[in-house]
């Protein structure tokens, strides 16, 4: 299978490395950032272009959400398999008379943090089952765990994900941003914030839970509500704290 990975961010990044540490050739990765490109062909050995898109069996989108309509009007092959790598857009976001289909990394990618690929829950979805088939065997060759999913799961998967990650690391940057205000080393919070995580490997996360709000004392509630002094935190903090509550009424 003659692949083209479109993009050059993270999720472009990332399925490059994975492609290559797994011995899945990548044909060419195209995209318009010709510096990030460029470092991604210099790693991986791989050619690279923005103005020219190579004849392939697949291609993979990996672009903002916003752009991947726009960027699916780019390819012309119309015996091609196109798949997104999208959670939160269906296969008709792709405009083109190809094969549709979607192949989504749950995951949170950088390009500075190494992955171990086999961990990495893919979801596959494809308009017919032979492209479905052929996507699945492509995910398995990188990860361990690979299903099949269509949107109205998928974008589940998604909105999870996004508690789940997207939030989390927001409060670990706001949890940063009062340690710094009063010259905390925030490494002090990392043991605590590993075995938080590590807990609900193990315990449901509601079972899990600890802290001023679920235990009732309004005491320290009131404590820190006092030391705060940022307003978006203290909005962040008593909408937390009043979900926990909720939960546990």
């Amino acid at each position: 299978m003659k692949i083209v990975i479109i993009g050059s961010g993270n999720v472009a990044y990332h399925l490059t490395k994975a492609f290559t540490q797994n011995n899945i050739e990548v044909h060419q990765i195209f995209g318009r950032n010709e510096i990030e490109l460029k470092k991604i062909s210099e790693e991986f050995n791989i050619p690279f272009s923005t103005e020219k898109l190579e004849d392939a069996d697949l291609y993979l989108i990996s672009v903002s959400d916003s752009s991947v309509e726009q960027v699916s009007e780019l390819i012309k092959k119309e015996d091609a398999l196109v798949a997104h790598t999208s959670g939160s857009l269906p296969m008709e976001i792709l405009k083109g008379n190809y094969r549709k289909a979607s192949f989504y990394p749950l995951q949170t990618f950088s390009k500075t943090k190494n992955l171990d690929y086999s961990k990495i829950p893919f979801f596959i979805e494809a308009e017919n089952q032979i492209d479905e088939k052929s996507l699945f065997e492509l995910a398995s060759l990188i990860s361990d765990n690979v299903e099949t999913s269509d949107y109205e799961k998928r974008k589940y998967i998604h909105l999870t994900a996004v508690f789940a990650c997207n939030f989390v690391n927001h409060l670990f940057a706001r949890a940063k941003e009062i340690s710094d205000s009063q010259d905390l080393d925030f490494n002090y919070f990392i043991p605590l914030i590993d075995e938080t995580v590590e807990k609900i490997h193990h315990l449901e996360p509601k079972t899990a839970q600890t802290g001023p709000a679920v235990r009732g004392d309004e005491r320290v509630l009131k404590l820190h509500e006092v030391l705060i002094t940022n307003e978006e935190h203290r909005k962040i903090y008593n909408t937390m704290n009043e979900s926990i509550q909720k939960m546990y009424q």
